[in-house]
Formats: structure tokens, C-alpha cells, sequence
């Protein structure tokens, strides 16, 4: 497995690094993230070639992003032990499927609850951080996706002339200011009233954050760690009894079509900014090479619009302070040459992890 040495940008924006093209066993393809945060809290990885711990199991493209929140810890946790449980796990079902990844993101979950016990008496507020979780794997002619949060995968399909593409979202979005989200939360918490709250024009779960499900955030799930010693400012005033957010994974199975041309996976910094349509729009416009940073500037030069500011001006504000202008951003774009995954080539079995 190669691990690739990422580079800093050469546009003057010393907080964004890229990966501008490598090779998957399916096709090629680009990744770039930008901090906004003091700390990086978004993680991603893409590996492609064997998918099991077996040398006979199925091989592909595993793609994983990973949107951190109340620090980085969750994210790197992830991005370290999510794909390994992959592994384990198709190796003893001894294939790739939906129920795999579910059971893959329920194991991680369980590993970090266990991390934070451990850490609970020198390091409680672990207990308060955690990651949006969006995993793709491309294995023979089939994505399979899973996620937990508000980070998103988006098809481009071309249409019969390849002239125009069209953008499809394969994942689900998993926040509070969605009414289906929202009457999830009603229907699973019918006796607390205060399950979803209105502040400041934007929906939250029990007022403190947007999304309904993800890895980590343990004082949401474990009343165990609703106590001190954890910051009053993270606990809730009356006690649980069961989680408020969910670890488990929305998945789905989508067979590739030969007009299915690219995958865009990312955090939702970028999809705060574009919509899938204009991102979609954006990849199929221009060249392979360093698309995914590009989709970064387009998303960065509307933040700057909508500040009334320039995108010179915006590339010159530093780390933590520019979260007041856009989230940490993260992009994958992943080509597919050939729905189907024929023979796997030395070149293009890799191991890439971004965010380090």
C-alpha cells in the first residue's frame, strides 16, 4: 500500500493541501481539503485494492469522509479503525454489502465509546466530541454507501450525448432543520417536547447540535458521561434514558451505469456553499487534474460573496478565525472509467489519508 505526501496549495491559500490525481483500480481520482478550524477536525482516506484481510476476498475502492466536531479527535479516531473493522468484517461475511458497513460503523462506534471510558477521569470532554461519518465503497459494478451526519455523496450522470450530467444524491442527510429528520427525532423521543429546539432560526437536537446521528459525542448517548467531571456547559439539565443520537448508518446499494461518470463525496462545508447540481456542473466542465481543489475554490469564492468580500481577502484570513466564514471543507472526487472492476494493476492499489 502507498500512502501519498500531500502538497500545500500553490494559489497562495498556505491552509488547503491536495492530492490532484491518483488511480483507483476503477478509474482515477482528486481530493483537496481546506482548514477553517483551529484545528483540522475533518478526516478523509481513499483506498483501492483489496477490501477483506483475506487475499481472496473482494477488492475495490473504499472512499470515507469524516466531518469532526468539538475537535479532531473523533475524526482521526475514525480514520484510523473504521476501515480496519471493514476489512474484518467482509473477511467473516466474506463479502461487501450494506449490512457490512452498518455493522462496521456500529464496531467503530463501539471502540471510541470504549476509548472515552478509558479517558473519562483525566480527559472527560472526549465525551463531547464526535464526527459525521460518510463511507463509499465501489466493488464490482455496485456503490454501496453509509452515513451518519450531514456529509453527502452526489452522482454526475451524463445523459445519452455525454453533453450535459445530471446530479443524483445517493446519500442521506441526517439534520435537524430537515422536517423528516425532524419528525424522526419526534417519533423516537414522543415523551420530550424539547427533543428538537428552534434557536436562532436553525433547528438543533435538544438545542446543541444539527445532526441526528454520528461516532462519538458520547454525552449524548451514554448518560454515564452526563456528569461531571464534563464541562456544565456540554451536560443536559434532566437526565436520559435512552441515546439522543444514533451511531447507525443510513445505507444504500446503487448498481453503476455506464453513464454514471464521477462520485463527489464531502463534508458538508462544501455542500453549505454549492448545491449538487452546481457542483456536478463544475466537474463535468472541466479537466480531471486538481478538480477537487477546484471545487474548493468555487465553494470558498461564494463564501466570499456572500461576506461582500474578495476571494483574495478570504485566502489571507487565518486558521479559527475563518470559521466564521466557511467550516473546514473536504472533497473527493472519484471517476468511473468502467462501471465493472476487472483486473487489479500494482499501480493503481493505493492508500491515501487526508487531514493529517
Amino acid at each position: 500500500m502507498v500512502k501519498s505526501c500531500w502538497k500545500p496549495s500553490m494559489e497562495g491559500d498556505r491552509l488547503l493541501w491536495h492530492k490532484d490525481l491518483g488511480s483507483h483500480v476503477s478509474g482515477e481520482f482528486s481530493m483537496a481539503v481546506i482548514q477553517a478550524n483551529n484545528l483540522l477536525e475533518d478526516q478523509s482516506q481513499l483506498v483501492s485494492g483489496q477490501l477483506s484481510s483475506m487475499n481472496s476476498g473482494p477488492s475495490g475502492t473504499f472512499i470515507g469522509v469524516y466531518d469532526g466536531h468539538g475537535g479532531p479527535e473523533t475524526s482521526r479516531f475514525v480514520n484510523d479503525t473504521l476501515f480496519p473493522n471493514l476489512k474484518r468484517l467482509v473477511s467473516e461475511h466474506r463479502e461487501v454489502s450494506a449490512n457490512v458497513i452498518k455493522k462496521a460503523f456500529m464496531a467503530t462506534e463501539q471502540d471510541f465509546i470504549s476509548s472515552v471510558r478509558d479517558q473519562w477521569h483525566f480527559k472527560p470532554q472526549i465525551a463531547a466530541v464526535g464526527t459525521c461519518c460518510l463511507v463509499g465503497i465501489i466493488c464490482d459494478g455496485v456503490l454501496y454507501v453509509g452515513n451518519a451526519g450531514d456529509s453527502r455523496v452526489v452522482l454526475g450522470r451524463a445523459n445519452r450525448s455525454f453533453s450535459e450530467v445530471t446530479a443524483i444524491q445517493l446519500s442521506r442527510d441526517h439534520n435537524a432543520n430537515i422536517a423528516s429528520v425532524r419528525d424522526e427525532l419526534h417519533s423516537l423521543h414522543p415523551d420530550d417536547a424539547q427533543i428538537v429546539v428552534l434557536k436562532h432560526n436553525i433547528w438543533r437536537v435538544k438545542g446543541i447540535i444539527q445532526i441526528s446521528r454520528s461516532i462519538g459525542d458520547a454525552y449524548l448517548k451514554k448518560a454515564e458521561f452526563n456528569r461531571e467531571p464534563l464541562l456544565a456547559k456540554f451536560r443536559l439539565p434532566a437526565p436520559f434514558k435512552k441515546p439522543i443520537l444514533s451511531p447507525e448508518p443510513s445505507t444504500s446499494t446503487h448498481k453503476l451505469s455506464s453513464t454514471d461518470q464521477f462520485l463527489i463525496f464531502a463534508s458538508d462545508g462544501l455542500w453549505e456553499q454549492l448545491s449538487n447540481q452546481d457542483a456536478v456542473n463544475i466537474v463535468h466542465s472541466y479537466p480531471r487534474n486538481g478538480i477537487a481543489r477546484r471545487l474548493i475554490k468555487a465553494a470558498l469564492q461564494v463564501a466570499a460573496r456572500k461576506r461582500e468580500m474578495r476571494y483574495l481577502d478570504l485566502q489571507n484570513i487565518g486558521r479559527g478565525i475563518r470559521r466564521h466564514f466557511h467550516d473546514d471543507i473536504t472533497v473527493t472526487v472519484v471517476f468511473l472509467n468502467s462501471p465493472m472492476v476487472n483486473k487489479i494493476s500494482a499501480r493503481n492499489i493505493c492508500s491515501i489519508r487526508a487531514g493529517e
